[in-house]
């Protein structure tokens, strides 16, 4: 299992979702991705639903969905903006989620509306403390 504090690069901001999503920011752009833990917990992903490059998110609500080999889960935005790009790369290769949910499994990029926002969700120990307590 790939630890979410790996996951941070030089000056960039990590933070996680209750839903398992992650965030990492730097400035007013930030990537948003499934975290180890929640891949693990969907099991193997089979179709990813995103939106388009241009269309404004909003912190708490849908933004779109993942379908596993046991669940649809929807997913709910850590944070508000506008999309700025998508994986294409999950198209053809969704199994991206699964193999490195941190990095090349990313689903969206987003110009965040407003950068407080990240303060709204876990520091990567939090999550990680979390996730353990959900664990035993």
């Amino acid at each position: 299992m790939a630890r979410a504090q790996e996951a941070q690069d030089g000056d960039t901001v990590l933070r996680f979702t209750g839903e398992h999503l992650w965030v990492r920011a730097d400035g007013d752009r930030a990537e948003v991705g499934l975290s180890d833990h929640g891949q693990d917990t969907l099991g193997e992903i089979i179709a990813v639903e995103l939106p388009e490059v241009g269309e404004r998110i909003e912190q708490g609500a849908p933004f779109g969905e993942l379908e596993s080999v046991r669940t649809v889960q929807e997913l709910v935005a850590p944070v508000s903006g506008t999309v700025t790009a998508v994986n294409a790369d999950l198209g053809d290769h969704v199994d991206l989620v699964n193999e490195d949910p941190y990095h090349d499994g990313w689903l969206i990029e987003v110009k965040l509306a407003d950068e407080s926002e990240l303060d709204d969700l876990m520091p990567a120990d939090e999550y990680e403390a979390t996730v353990a307590t959900e664990e035993a």
